[in-house]
């Protein structure tokens, strides 16, 4: 697996909501950017399947990329 860092989960992000990704902040609540829960389960399968082990129930709880990557960070990732 090659290394998961945040610029390309913010990559994937936007390339889910057709964006650039220097357009969405790592603090914006993604949920206004148009991400709902389907498209973040199919995130979460892709990097799953990618190598992660990450739980779409802890993620979701999160609505930013920053949170996001700190439940990546404590999980090890």
């Amino acid at each position: 697996m090659t290394a998961f860092t945040l610029e390309r989960m913010r990559a994937d992000v936007a390339r889910m909501l057709r964006e650039d990704p220097e357009n969405i902040g790592l603090d914006d609540n993604l949920m206004d950017w148009g991400l709902d829960s389907m498209r973040l389960l199919d995130l979460v399968m892709s990097w799953n399947a990618a190598g992660l082990n990450i739980d779409v129930m802890e993620i979701g709880a999160e609505t930013s990329l920053n949170g996001w990557w700190r439940v990546i960070q404590q999980q090890g990732a």
